[in-house]
Formats: C-alpha cells, structure tokens, sequence
C-alpha cells in the first residue's frame, strides 16, 4: 500500500503537484492526498507504480552483481524518511517506520542470501499486489471511491474497463518478470 500511495506522490511531483499527506490504515487501505499536477497521471501512478517498483526490486533481487544489502538499506532508510515526511495517520506512521527499521536490521544483520530473499519477496509481493488491489477496489467494492473509479470520472471510461487494463498490464508483467527469471534459473 505505501509504495501506491507514494507512486500517487511521486507522480503529482513529477507533474508539477504537491504531496499534501498520506494515509494508510491496518485494512490495507491508505490515501495520498495531493494539490495539482496531472490528475490523469497522478491517478494511474498507484496501481503502475506498485507494479514497477515491484518489478524493479524483483530485478535488482536476480541481478547476481548486485550488493542487495545496500539496497535493502537504501529501501528502509526511504521509507522512514518518505514515512516521516509525509504520512501523516498514526497507523501508517507507525507501520512504516517499523517496517523500514525492520528492514534496515535485515540489511545489516544478515547474510547476502537472507537479503536476496527479503528483496525477491518485497518485489513479487508488490508486483502481484497491483492484481489483487485492482481486484478488490474494481471487482469487490465497485461502488467504492478508488483510482479507478475517480480515472472513470475524469476520462468518462467506465471503472471496470480501467480494472480490465491495470489488470492486463500487470498479469502481463508479472508473467514476464516470472518467464524471465525462470529462463535465467
């Protein structure tokens, strides 16, 4: 959830936008509220963007020449200090500052094949929660105000059509991340 939430921050920065705050609450839920920018941009960025984020480290975690015990630290550090910028609910300030000291602790004191696994698990778990969170908020709770429900609003393209191509794109991916990884096993 904070990785879709922050890719929504990431994209309205990008945009020319502000990040106001970020919620995330213990349901899985969580919000990033932001001031201008691209909306059409801002609102594709959470689903994508844990999708690519998940990709990147599920890439990194393969790569055989990468040092992941700095990219673990590098991942716990941000999240502490994106967590201690900008969310702003008690939950979700709480969850990312233990979550990225946990991290760090991996990092540090652990062996390289602890931090390869940490890194692997971290990025299938992002890419394949893109599905299931397109799922819940398009097929679950289509009454629901989500992404796509608010994309639907503003391009007059139905929620579930959104659902269909977030959906696509990120099964698409996956089994390509998965196909590659398999081919280079």
């Amino acid at each position: 959830v904070l990785l879709h939430e922050i890719s929504h921050g990431i994209a309205a920065l990008a945009t020319g936008g502000s990040i106001d705050r970020i919620t995330l609450d213990a349901q899985q839920g969580g919000a990033c509220y932001c001031a201008g920018g691209n909306p059409f941009m801002t609102l594709s960025a959470g689903y994508l963007g844990s999708l690519l984020w998940g990709g990147l480290m599920f890439s990194l975690a393969r790569a055989k020449r990468m040092n992941t015990r700095w990219i673990n630290s590098f991942i716990g550090m941000a999240v502490i200090v994106l967590s201690l910028l900008y969310i702003r609910s008690a939950f979700g300030l709480i969850f990312g500052i233990l979550f990225g000291a946990s991290l760090l602790f991996v990092a540090q004191k652990t062996g390289p094949g602890v931090n390869r696994g940490a890194l692997f698990t971290l990025g299938l778990t992002s890419t394949l929660y893109a599905i299931l969170d397109i799922k819940s908020d398009v097929l679950d709770r289509p009454e629901a105000v989500s992404d796509a429900r608010m994309l639907a609003d503003l391009t007059g393209i139905p929620t579930p059509v959104w659902g269909i191509i977030w959906t696509s794109i990120a099964i698409i991916f996956s089994l390509w991340l998965l196909h590659r990884a398999y081919e280079e096993a």
